[in-house]
Formats: C-alpha cells, sequence, structure tokens
C-alpha cells in the first residue's frame, strides 16, 4: 500500500507559471510506476511536492533557488530564525535587494542567501521572481500589509520530506540534469514557457533567458528520451510554435489561470497545453 502523502507538503515559494492551479489536469496523466522522478526545471515545485517520490532528482539552473532546497533540507531551524528577523518595509526590502550588486554578496553563506530569497519572494511585487541580464533581482517591494515570510509548519515539512527520500538537488543545464536517465523513470518539464506575444515574453528567472533554440533543445532531448523508452510530461504554451514543435505527441490542450502581470487586465485564463509520450 502507497504511502500516504503529507498534505504540508507544499511549494513555500511563489513562482511565475506555478502549477498548483494545474494540480487536477495534471495529476491524472501522471504513471501509476515511476523508478525515478526527475525534474528539470523545479520552479516553485509543485508538481514534485504533490507527488512526493521516494526517489528524485531535482534541478533549476537558477543557482539561488537551488540554494533554497538545500538549505530547508539541512538547516531548517535556523533559516526560520533567520526569516524572523526581516521585515515588511520598503526600505528595509530595498537594502536587501541591492545586496546582489554589492561587493562581498558571494561571500554572503548558503543560510543568509536562502533567506534573502524567500523574504524578498514572499514580499516582492506579486511574488515575480525576476533578474535583469546581469543576473540581479530586480522586483519592486509588492506593499503587502501581512506576507506569510516564516510558514515555519510547511518549511518544516518539507524539509522532513526532503531527508527522509532520496533527492538529489542540482543547478545547471536542464540536459545535464538528464544524464544517465533510464527506462522507468518519468520526467515532468515545466520550461520558461514560450511567448505568446512579444510584450509577454518572462524568462527572467536567469540571466540569458529561453529562447526558440533552447525550445527546439529541449524538443530534441524529449524525443531521445522516447527513443528511450522514457515517459516524460511537458507543460508550455499553448502557441503555434509549441504546437508544431511537439506535433509527433500527445497534445492536451488545458485553460490555466495566470496572476501574474504587470497589468491586471492581463490576468486571466489563458490556454497551455500538456505534451506526453505515453498513455
Amino acid at each position: 500500500m502507497a504511502k500516504a502523502k503529507n498534505k504540508l507538503v507544499m511549494p513555500f515559494l511563489k513562482w511565475v507559471g506555478g502549477k498548483r492551479q494545474l494540480m487536477s489536469e495534471i495529476e491524472p496523466l501522471m504513471p501509476s510506476k515511476i523508478s525515478t522522478y526527475y525534474e528539470p526545471f523545479i520552479g516553485g515545485g509543485a508538481v514534485f511536492l504533490a507527488q512526493q517520490p521516494k526517489k528524485a532528482v531535482i534541478n533549476d539552473y537558477n543557482a539561488e533557488l537551488i540554494n533554497v532546497y538545500k538549505v530547508v533540507r539541512d538547516n531548517v531551524e535556523e533559516l526560520i530564525e533567520d526569516l524572523a528577523t526581516h521585515r515588511n518595509e520598503s526600505d528595509y526590502f530595498y537594502s536587501v535587494r541591492v545586496q546582489d550588486r554589492q561587493e562581498g554578496f558571494d561571500q554572503l553563506s548558503e543560510l543568509k542567501r536562502a533567506s534573502r530569497v524567500i523574504y524578498l519572494n514572499k514580499t516582492c511585487f506579486n511574488g515575480l521572481y525576476r533578474v535583469n541580464s546581469s543576473g540581479e533581482f530586480n522586483t519592486p517591494f509588492g506593499r503587502y500589509k501581512s506576507p506569510n515570510i516564516v510558514n515555519e509548519t510547511v518549511l518544516r515539512a518539507v524539509s522532513n520530506y526532503l531527508n527522509n527520500n532520496d533527492i538529489a538537488l542540482l543547478s545547471g543545464d536542464f540536459e545535464d540534469a538528464l544524464k544517465g536517465i533510464r527506462k522507468g523513470a518519468f520526467v515532468y518539464l515545466d520550461p520558461p514557457y514560450d511567448p505568446v506575444s512579444k510584450s509577454s515574453n518572462f524568462t527572467g528567472y536567469v540571466e540569458g533567458g529561453f529562447d526558440s533554440n533552447q525550445q527546439e533543445r529541449l524538443r530534441d532531448i524529449c524525443i531521445k528520451l522516447n527513443d528511450k523508452g522514457v515517459n516524460f510530461l511537458l507543460s508550455n504554451s499553448a502557441t503555434p510554435f509549441i504546437k508544431d514543435l511537439y506535433k509527433d505527441f500527445e497534445i492536451i490542450e488545458v485553460d490555466a489561470k495566470r496572476y501574474i502581470n504587470s497589468v491586471a487586465s492581463k490576468r486571466g485564463s489563458v490556454s497551455e497545453v500538456l505534451v506526453r509520450n505515453y498513455e
């Protein structure tokens, strides 16, 4: 009998394109048997934390994000203590935000860096994790009355899950995260989305972005996975470009609610695709 999942194991960060509100579409598509779960673009980890696999390889190109997961796993109590020292004030927010532009930032401890990311994520405008071309966090202050900066219960639950299962945490290119993958494994792919329009182009999770060449490289990796007999499920925007890239696989179109946009009138339901190579 499968071990019951802990409902407190859930995302502790807001994330652009987070999948929490699409779980009712995604979960029925998950394979019943998975030897090792892979997620090369972990982001906020909604699908991973909902599935709670016993063995997984988790990756993100954003090294600051992976550092947060590592500190939650290895040092959650000190992290909770440090988070409690932050203040929900504009001047303080900008003093923390500017740290990655200052000399000595790379000398900050892993704990302090993780605390900074969570604090900025919970207090910045719309929970929009965004960096500029130099890799510097540049989202403005959010002016929330009482943001949940210290979510102790969830942080402890995620820490406990990461410690009691075989979870590898990597930070690098998505292709490298899949090296050595074998038949029986499962890959969930949630890359930065192909922009629906030029004005909606958001790929600022890390410097450099994710352009059409990267989308094509990802499609090529999916073909290799398929050739190896590895099941994959991929999310992306329902653009003609993406639909054409994955025309040889099953494409399921779904409606998703998107709440992160600087223009309130542009938030709402958008079409996305779920692509898979299995039944």
